[in-house]
């Protein structure tokens, strides 16, 4: 229950799909999602193997919350060996495509192989076939889902790539219902290499439940004390967007300015939530099930940079807009619509163009480099970059390759604000100390979403405690990855468990999340057993790194980040102590000082001969 209990194989290479039983043992040591991913990944992908080869896999995988009516279970994670990192990646995405593959009668496809020529999925009511888009290559992700949907159903939804992924740009993303990104780490680059363009999904089928009775009582006690939250006063999230968070990651000098050379932008409130709301939106947008709403239809009505789309969230919002010295927000707009049609991550995107503006004003990089001037505050040089970085056209063949190769390539590497390869979210580690050990311990590289202390550390979700200090961190950190991990699997979104499913306390316990668990799917999980798939899933993605070859010295954060103090800001004179935090860390995770699992901690968590 819970999982439709249905896995779609997909062999590009001799074009053949099959459906296989999901492992239901397995599914319940890892809950689905991004556990079950995890493990696939492990077993059937060598981790030393490159990313763009036909042995590497991809991977679409539900979570057993997905699609059952839970408050935003709507997420799916699309799983693989990243171009842009060479580590284990997942990238989660919402919307309605997750629902609607589980209606279509499965919890996950498996991509296996490459296509010789550009093909994508259709399955229809559990019917599987591959069919050409040779006709679709080089749209645009827009136009692709139109055209998916006129060729197969017009109530199916899709998850496609755009030119980016096709050019195998290092960061391009797969777009679900045209402007949900599953965005970070290049999974759309992989999915390129395969020559699949996209899948499209439609079914009827319903999601079931072990315990319906149990399963409502929860929803209608959960929704009860959501709706008595929200009497209290509207919610940002809701009104304004994700573009809200800048408010607050200005205000304690976290919000991320000129390639983070500092941590406060003197033009914030002109590219922030109120402005987008008042200025640029049409209306709200909502997930599957989700009552919070806080997706952006927006429309910039004149000047030079017209358009109409999705967003921007506060992470594209940082990456092109703060990060890069731009206080127009209607450039950030339109290159956060280029992003999104083109099929490529606003954040590695707009961090990579920070990087190479620093590089350009130390005069690393000229201006018969780049084609142009590329200083700091250029909105129209930031427009034209992402085009040409999508297209892989010029000087933007080199933004495509991500910032640490960009600068290596100059002699500069410490410019990039990167770990393990992948750019940095949209919070300063000088001023937010856990999210600097969170960057260098995430599996996939610099990620907010694989355990965010944004939360606790500037949000005050479920309480707050003081981002400048650094003792409380490694187990904050260590909590709040295990917690995500498990979000991840179930299907659900952060935004709202994170305030409605875990305890008020620092010590945090997703009690709630075992009860749906538990009521979905017949599981029978105490919060022991559900914390150790917890363990099970992060020790399950350090064991990939580590055959993948990394260690403790990829666990690591830029100097400017460890050895730069703060230059201005509340966050003033600090730097992130992370080698002060990494060894406690590491001891509460029981790893080596190396960042291996110890043979106990794998033996305790049945993974001593994964």
């Amino acid at each position: 229950m819970g999982w439709m209990g249905k896995i779609l194989r997909v062999d590009l290479t001799a074009g053949t799909t099959a459906g296989e039983p999901l492992d239901r043992s397995i599914a319940m040591d890892y809950v689905g999602g991004r556990g079950l991913g995890a493990r696939m990944l492990l077993d059937e992908v060598a981790p030393t193997v490159d990313p763009f080869s036909p042995a590497n896999k991809l991977i679409f995988l539900t979570g057993p919350l997905t699609g059952t009516g839970t408050p935003t279970g709507a997420r799916y994670m699309v799983m693989t060996k990243s171009p842009l990192t060479g580590a284990i990646t997942c990238s989660n995405a919402g919307g309605q495509f997750p629902t609607m593959l589980k209606k279509a009668g499965y919890d996950g496809i498996v991509f296996e192989g490459s296509s010789a020529e550009p093909v994508y999925l259709w399955i229809h009511e559990g019917a599987a076939e591959l069919r050409s888009a040779s006709h679709l290559w080089g749209k645009d992700t827009h136009e692709t889902d139109r055209l998916l949907r006129q060729e197969t159903f017009k109530d199916a939804k899709t998850a496609v790539i755009g030119p980016a992924g096709e050019r195998r740009v290092l960061f391009a993303s797969i777009m679900n219902d045209k402007d949900r990104a599953a965005g970070r780490s290049g999974v759309g680059a992989v999915m390129g290499s395969k020559n699949l363009k996209g899948v499209a999904v439609f079914g009827t089928a319903k999601v079931p439940v072990h315990d319906p009775p149990t399963f409502k009582a929860l929803l209608k006690d959960i929704m009860a004390g959501f709706k008595q939250a929200t009497q209290k006063g509207p919610l940002p999230l809701r009104v304004y967007g994700t573009a809200i968070t800048s408010t607050a990651t200005h205000n304690v000098g976290a919000y991320p300015t000129r390639n983070f050379q500092q941590g406060t932008f003197e033009h914030w409130k002109d590219i922030g939530g109120e402005v987008l709301t008042e200025k640029y939106l049409v209306r709200t947008k909502s997930c599957y099930s989700c009552p919070i709403a806080c997706g952006r239809v927006t429309r910039v009505a004149e000047g030079p940079f017209q358009g109409e789309g999705e967003g921007p969230e506060y992470e594209t919002v940082y990456a092109l807009g703060s990060n890069c010295g731009v206080r127009d927000f209607a450039a950030v707009i339109k290159a956060n619509y280029i992003c999104n049609e083109m099929g490529m991550d606003t954040i590695s995107a707009g961090a990579t163009i920070a990087c190479a503006m620093e590089m350009y004003e130390r005069g690393i990089l000229d201006e018969r480099t780049i084609g142009r001037p590329l200083p700091f505050g250029d909105a129209e040089a930031l427009v034209d970059m992402v085009q040409k970085t999508a297209l892989r056209e010029g000087f933007g063949n080199e933004l495509a390759e991500g910032s640490l190769r960009l600068a290596r390539r100059y002699g500069c590497p410490e410019l990039a604000m990167v770990s393990k390869g992948q750019e940095f979210a949209g919070y300063e580690p000088r001023a937010e100390k856990g999210m600097g050990l969170a960057y260098a311990t995430s599996p996939i590289g610099a990620s907010h979403m694989r355990g965010d202390p944004a939360y606790i550390e500037i949000l005050g979700v479920p309480v707050l405690v003081d981002p400048l200090t650094w003792e409380d961190k490694p187990q904050i950190v260590k909590d709040w990855q295990d917690v995500f991990a498990l979000i991840d699997s179930a299907g659900l979104c952060v935004f709202f468990s994170v305030r409605n499913l875990v305890s008020k306390t620092t010590d945090i316990r997703p009690v709630r999340i075992m009860e749906l668990l538990n009521a979905v799917t017949g599981a029978d999980y105490t919060l022991k057993t559900l914390m150790d798939a917890a363990e099970r899933i992060i020790n399950t993605e350090r064991l990939f790194l580590v055959k993948a070859g990394f260690d403790a010295k990829d666990d690591s954060l830029p100097p400017r980040m460890t050895h730069e103090p703060m230059p201005v800001g509340p966050a003033q004179g600090h730097v992130c102590e992370l080698d002060k935090m990494l060894p406690i860390y590491y001891r509460l995770r029981g790893w080596d000082s190396s960042g291996r699992p110890t043979r106990e901690l794998l033996q305790r968590l049945g993974l001593a001969d994964a």
